[in-house]
């Protein structure tokens, strides 16, 4: 039983954050995390963002003025996102189950995904086949990421730059993010 609501600041909004919600292991790793996502979408006017969560690109990417659509399975999470940044559109869906289509993909300048540790194979199929210009993958696992990047690679994306994030304390464990650019197509 809550006696009250836990807040989490995420980029300058306080989100209300349920319980069981995912949040970043420290805020330093976030706000680097954060800034590579931003700035990745820099030009992006519409923005989905797969495994949302409670908002914490979402919100970054919505300051900003972009047009953010959050995807996440977590209903409690995405609800708090939305009240704490009313400008994000959110989706309730089981991404496992059902990634984005070629089709919803197409309005997107910029994807973003930050799964669990399992990755997010389906999803890069799905994003490797579409025209999405710039796709950020966040990671927290060096061998689903490498899995990830293989499949983007193969629908024609590069690999334009990684962001190492160590904000696992005494562990070695790694966090990072990473940009990839659609390849013109001949």
């Amino acid at each position: 039983m809550r006696r009250r609501p836990v807040g989490a600041v995420l980029s300058g909004v306080c989100v209300d954050v349920p319980p069981g919600a995912f949040l970043q292991a420290s805020g330093e790793g976030e706000a680097a995390l954060v800034a590579a996502v931003v700035a990745a979408a820099a030009g992006a006017g519409a923005v989905v963002d797969l495994f949302a969560g409670v908002g914490t690109f979402a919100i970054a990417l919505a300051g900003g003025g972009r047009r953010v659509l959050a995807v996440d399975g977590d209903v409690a999470a995405l609800a708090a996102a939305a009240r704490a940044m009313p400008a994000i559109a959110t989706q309730a869906r089981d991404l496992s189950a059902r990634p984005p289509s070629v089709e919803e993909l197409r309005d997107f300048d910029a994807a973003v995904f930050d799964p669990p540790r399992a990755g997010a194979a389906a999803q890069a199929r799905k994003l490797a086949a579409s025209a999405v210009p710039v796709i950020v993958a966040v990671s927290c696992n060096p061998d689903t990421f490498a899995r990830d990047a293989r499949l983007l690679a193969a629908g024609g994306y590069a690999l334009q730059r990684v962001v190492p994030v160590d904000q696992f304390l005494w562990s070695a464990h790694l966090e990072l993010a990473a940009v990839f650019r659609r390849q013109s197509r001949r």
